[in-house]
């Protein structure tokens, strides 16, 4: 008499499993993923936000809740893939300098934390077991070992694209904190140099623009160096 009650129990019980499953969830990433991108080709939120027309400023919002609500905006523009060049500029030319760099900072923490978080919970399990070879093995152990310092470098050098060491950092072992504080902390000087070139955006020739896209040039050029040093030494650490 209570088999047809233990069935339905049963048939939910393999639907949960199948639907929790590592598989699952990674397909459930790469369709919101998918979805973000298309969203961004479509709509284009970075241009919204750049060219004056973004919500706070329709709604009339301004001062700290204008500046809050862009780094809302910012955090989950960049993990959807918006470039965080153009949204530093035009952070930089709608709040100027101070209050601009607050809100860039504060929204690449954000999106950092959105994008580390989505890789952590639907992608780890169904990713890290398929990561082989010495050359992977070697980057996570440096990754997990040397979280902070690992995080700080790779956003002092923008080497690797910001989405890519988000989601990458995902799969490693490392904790939550020191990938958010190690973000926080390398983002300041290449977004600073952004911001100022935005908001100095209208006097190209001025000291402040000429230094900041000078900086620009120079981190860029360093960070591809880094890069590439440090891909043949953990080419070397695999070897050994």
């Amino acid at each position: 008499m209570l088999e047809p009650a233990v069935r339905p129990a049963g048939f939910a019980l393999r639907c949960s499993r199948a639907l929790l499953s590592p598989w699952s969830r990674l397909s459930l990433l790469v369709v919101l993923l998918a979805g973000a991108g298309a969203t961004v080709v479509a709509y284009e939120p970075h241009r919204v936000l750049a060219n004056g027309g973004w919500p706070p400023q329709v709604s009339g919002v301004g001062g700290v809740g204008a500046v809050v609500l862009f780094g809302v905006a910012y955090g989950l523009c960049t993990a959807a893939f918006v470039p965080r060049p153009v949204l530093n500029l035009a952070s930089g030319a709608l709040f100027g300098t101070q209050a601009g760099l607050a809100a860039a900072v504060a929204g690449t923490v954000l999106g950092a934390g959105i994008a580390f978080a989505l890789g952590r919970a639907l992608g780890r399990d169904a990713l890290r077991p398929l990561l082989r070879g010495r050359w992977v093995e070697a980057a996570d152990g440096q990754l997990t070992r040397h979280a902070f310092r690992s995080t700080l470098a790779i956003r002092l050098f923008p080497g690797v694209p910001f989405a890519a060491a988000n989601y990458g950092a995902a799969l490693s072992r490392m904790g939550y904190a020191p990938f958010l504080l190690g973000t926080g902390l390398g983002c300041v000087p290449n977004t600073a140099a952004y911001v100022i070139a935005g908001s100095e955006a209208a006097s190209p020739t001025s000291p402040a623009f000429l230094l900041s896209a000078g900086f620009i040039v120079v981190s860029v050029t360093a960070g591809a160096v880094v890069a590439w040093r440090k891909r043949h030494r953990l080419r070397s650490s695999a070897t050994a």
